[in-house]
């Protein structure tokens, strides 16, 4: 059954060829000019990836810091004690404990966007992985997540770090900014991105790796983007 658009919806449609790729710049200032929000909408990458995640060595998972910033405050909590502790919540955390914490999550409390955890907590947040991991919320060594540097790590998230993994289709769904953005920086965001990606290229992946990449807002229309130009800003 396809979904019923809003006019809005319909009327910034038709500003977009969805038989067509786009240039970058032009892909980025499409975006801008189809939010139709009121609110300072989400800018969205979405990339089709060549890999087939039934297989544990071609997932694609990493992190990138964006130049720009994500433009949204991050709700950070931090699973530490003692002088990690302290130094969490000077750095930013929304919310530092141990128990306490794991005690409140497994109540139900979710009110965060990212949990950190020195190692030393794993014996304690071991037990959360069927609620965080569905969510994406599982602290993870190899996202960061999960160090003995917990107030640096507080702050790369708070300054712009974003975390990107395949789902089950082998796409990646990753927020690079808010419609508000300047293009230039909505731009370097994208580059950033787009390096990481490559860069986190699974050695199992076989053929071509990056199969469409999409720029889009939030609620508004999808632009395809030009792989040869993705290609070139990578």
């Amino acid at each position: 059954m396809a979904t019923k658009r809003g006019k809005k919806y319909i009327e910034a449609a038709k500003l977009v060829d969805p038989k067509q790729t786009y240039q970058p710049e032009e892909a980025v200032g499409l975006v801008k000019q189809t939010s139709y929000a009121k609110f300072d909408a989400t800018v969205e990458t979405h990339v089709r990836l060549g890999v087939d995640v039934r297989h544990a060595d071609q997932q694609v998972r990493g992190t990138v810091a964006l130049p720009s910033g994500t433009g949204r405050e991050v709700r950070v909590v931090v699973f530490a004690q003692g002088d990690a502790a302290r130094a969490a919540t000077e750095a930013g955390a929304n919310r530092v404990g141990a128990e306490d914490l794991a005690t409140d999550i497994q109540g139900g409390w979710l009110d965060f966007d990212v949990a950190i955890a020195s190692p030393d907590m794993m014996r304690i947040i071991g037990g959360l992985g069927r609620i965080l991991g569905p969510r994406g919320l599982m602290p993870n060594a190899r996202t960061g997540t999960v160090t003995p540097d917990v107030a640096r790590a507080v702050r790369e998230v708070k300054g712009g770090r974003v975390e990107f993994r395949t789902d089950r289709a082998g796409l990646l769904h990753v927020p690079i900014g808010k419609v508000s953005f300047t293009p230039e920086q909505i731009m370097d965001n994208f580059r950033a991105l787009l390096a990481a990606v490559i860069a986190a290229r699974p050695s199992g992946a076989k053929g071509q790796y990056i199969r469409t990449v999409t720029l889009t807002s939030t609620m508004g229309p999808g632009v395809g983007v030009d792989l040869a130009a993705v290609a070139a800003l990578a």
